[in-house]
C-alpha cells in the first residue's frame, strides 16, 4: 500500500471512530435522560393519592367488627406514601361504636388524618367530641390511638359536664372517654356560672389535677 493511501486509511478509521464515540456518547446521555425522568415519574407516582372519594358517608370495620363512621366532603388515601396516611382536609364527622354497635363518642373536626400503621387519628381545628354519657370535650388538636387505646392532648382543652365546666392544659383519656384527667386546670365552673369559651387564662389552680372516673 502506498504512503498516500495508508495515510487515507488511517484518516478514514479515525474519522469513524470519533463518529462512533460521539453517537455513544449521545445514546448514553438519552439513557441517563431518561432513567432520571423515570425515576421522578416514579417518585412523583408516590406521593399522588391512590384514592379521593367526595361526598362521604360510610362504616369502617377492623377485624370482622364496625369500628366507626365516617362523614366527610373529601377522604383521600396516600397509601404509597411512607408511612402511608388518609387526609380529611374539608372537615370530618366520626362516630365510634362499641361492641354492641352503641355510638361512644361522636366527633367533629376541620381537619384529620389517619396514619394507617399507627392506628392513629390526628384530629386538628376546632374540635368537638360527646361522649356517649353526655360530656362535651372541646380543644384545637387531640390524637387517639387505637394500639393504645387513649385519647390525649397537649393543647387547651374545655371538658363540659352535666354539673361543671372544667378547663386546662393536657389531657389524656381511656377512648371511651369514661376515664380522664386534666393535667393543669384552669378553671372550675359551675353550670350556672358564666365559663368563658376556650380560653386559655390561666390562675391558681393551674398545678392542681383534675381527674374522672365514673
Amino acid at each position: 500500500m502506498s504512503s498516500n493511501k495508508q495515510k487515507t486509511y488511517l484518516k478514514s478509521i479515525n474519522i469513524t471512530a470519533t463518529f462512533l464515540v460521539a453517537v455513544m456518547f449521545v445514546l448514553f446521555s438519552a439513557c441517563s435522560g431518561n432513567k432520571k425522568n423515570l425515576a421522578a415519574a416514579v417518585s412523583e407516582n408516590d406521593t399522588l393519592p391512590s384514592m379521593t372519594s367526595f361526598g362521604v358517608n360510610t362504616l369502617i370495620s377492623d377485624s370482622g367488627i364496625t369500628r366507626y363512621k365516617i362523614v366527610a366532603e373529601e377522604w383521600i388515601i396516600f397509601d404509597k406514601k411512607n408511612p402511608p396516611y388518609w387526609a380529611f382536609e374539608k372537615g370530618v364527622y366520626l362516630e365510634k361504636f362499641d361492641t354492641l354497635f352503641n355510638i361512644d363518642a361522636s366527633i367533629k373536626a376541620d381537619t384529620a388524618y389517619y396514619h394507617e400503621k399507627k392506628k392513629l387519628w390526628e384530629l386538628r381545628g376546632n374540635i368537638l367530641i360527646r361522649s356517649q354519657r353526655g360530656d362535651k370535650f372541646q380543644t384545637q388538636l387531640l390524637f387517639w390511638d387505637e394500639k393504645q387505646e387513649r385519647v390525649y392532648s397537649d393543647k387547651f382543652i374545655q371538658i363540659e359536664q352535666e354539673d361543671k365546666i372544667i378547663s386546662g392544659y393536657g389531657f389524656e383519656s381511656n377512648q371511651n372517654l369514661t376515664e380522664y384527667e386534666i393535667k393543669n386546670t384552669t378553671g372550675v365552673f359551675t353550670v350556672e356560672d358564666t365559663a368563658p369559651i376556650m380560653t386559655q387564662k390561666t390562675d391558681s389552680l393551674q398545678n392542681d389535677s383534675i381527674k374522672k372516673d365514673r
